[in-house]
């Protein structure tokens, strides 16, 4: 067996470790599938995430506070903001629009973080358009009638609000073929710990290590 040939440069060491650089996670799914809580449990394994808030025109839910889980803004100024180029990405979602800040994201993975995005199949559609690179998750729930019930127990929308959300799921849930992972959310465990293992993944990509020497 011949012995492994040495570097023909011994001033080219190998690297001594690696530095992962930053990117953007994008979580979608319909309205009740879970992934707010998918995002939570991300968030709390890997510290080297953070959650992009994004901005929307929808009311704002009693549990929910400005600048956490949305920036609550009137239609004027979030149209204001589009006009400036200030979204990575919008859509209009059941008669409200959503957009994500572009430069909270860039911010982010120019220090190394992953971005986690949570939303819909739209904002999803724009982001792999604007952003080639992302890492993208579609939540998949177990059954329509599980949606159903969802939406019903967190008490949070208008009857005819859920009807219109459970009318979109179908149309929704197809997409799921245009994203690199799908997470069925029919055990919250489980898919908890499927979704950390995607990050866990692409974290390891070489493409985003940078050599230490």
């Amino acid at each position: 067996m011949n012995p492994v040939a040495a570097p023909q440069d011994p001033t080219q060491a190998p690297p001594s470790g690696f530095a992962p650089g930053g990117f953007l996670l994008v979580l979608s799914g319909p309205s009740g599938a879970g992934k707010g809580t998918l995002v939570e449990r991300l968030l709390q394994s890997r510290p080297d995430c953070v959650f992009a808030v994004s901005a929307t025109t929808r009311p704002r839910r009693e549990t929910e506070t400005d600048g956490v889980q949305y920036h609550f803004v009137s239609r004027e100024e979030f149209e204001a903001r589009r006009e400036r180029g200030y979204f990575l990405e919008w859509a209009e979602v059941h008669g409200k629009l959503y957009g994500t800040p572009v430069h909270e994201v860039d911010e982010k993975i120019a220090q190394g973080r992953v971005v986690v995005l949570d939303i819909d199949v739209q904002g999803g559609a724009s982001v792999r358009r604007a952003r080639p690179d992302a890492v993208t998750v579609f939540v998949y729930p177990p059954s329509l009638s599980d949606l159903l019930a969802r939406l019903r127990k967190r008490a949070t929308d208008q009857p005819d609000v859920i009807a219109t959300r459970l009318a979109n799921a179908p149309g929704e849930m197809a997409q799921y073929v245009h994203y690199d992972y799908v997470v069925v959310n029919d055990d919250l465990d489980r898919a908890a710990a499927e979704l950390i293992a995607v990050h866990d993944a692409e974290r390891a990509r070489t493409r985003r290590l940078a050599p230490r020497h």
